[in-house]
């Protein structure tokens, strides 16, 4: 990718970003969220876990990368997604990590670990609406797949 794309993309994360902030903004369908999530991931070339943390009504609290891996794997660990969204009041999560290889695809340990994310985040009055896989030109929604 060259510079001036590299500018252009972070242009429009950045007025994306403020968008989604402003009060009354909120992602109203898993497409909207597909979008969003596809710009923040799509090009990372190692594994990147993040979560977007929603108000009450699912606006857009903060977009945290929270976990850095390799190329086929990022090591998560609840306690620090529950803090984080405990930090931010959050009332709803929805996390998402990207696959460097292109294929979206969830893994079995993706499976396991979003039910013990749903669980964590549960315990604690956090809401975890989905799961999303970001592969090159694709992603894959855990809910929409049936699988939470």
């Amino acid at each position: 990718m060259q510079a001036s794309e590299l500018e252009v993309i972070q242009r429009a994360l950045a007025i994306l970003d403020s968008h989604l902030k402003t009060k009354g903004k909120a992602l109203q369908s898993p497409d909207a969220v597909r979008s969003y999530l596809r710009l923040q991931l799509e090009q990372e070339q190692c594994e990147v876990f993040a979560v977007l943390f929603l108000d009450t009504k699912h606006r857009v609290l903060q977009f945290v990368r929270m976990f850095n891996g390799t190329i086929d794997q990022a090591s998560v660990y609840p306690r620090e997604v529950v803090k984080a969204g405990l930090a931010l009041n959050a009332s709803a999560a929805i996390v998402c990590h990207n696959h460097p290889s292109g294929d979206s695809t969830p893994s079995q340990a993706d499976r396991q670990l979003t039910l013990k994310l749903k669980e964590a985040l549960g315990l604690v009055g956090i809401n975890l609406l989905d799961h999303f896989v970001i592969g090159h030109g694709e992603s894959a929604s855990l809910v929409e797949m049936g699988w939470m």
